[in-house]
């Protein structure tokens, strides 16, 4: 999907429809970044289908609701090292 069709309507990832436009190019009409509101995905509409349409997205990285509230929480960062 370019900038030139209707913009997404639903998250290439978890098919949610809440989407936030959040920049579009400096050159008008080249592309635009969105984000889904549900499982925080983004893309940028320039990119190939396999990224941008959920019917072309892979399989295997699709997400359900389910697999987004039984998530394994991610771990911090621990601090760096001090220097020897």
């Amino acid at each position: 999907m370019t900038t030139e069709n209707a913009a997404p309507t639903e998250c290439p990832r978890c098919g949610h429809t809440a989407l936030d436009l959040l920049h579009t190019s400096p050159v008008a009409g080249c592309w635009e970044v969105y984000q889904c509101e549900q499982c925080l995905y983004c893309w940028r509409t320039s990119e190939p289908a396999r990224r941008t349409r959920r019917d072309a997205y892979p399989e295997s990285f699709k997400l359900t609701v389910d697999d987004i509230r039984n998530a394994p929480e991610v771990p911090t960062i621990p601090p760096l090292r001090a220097q020897a």
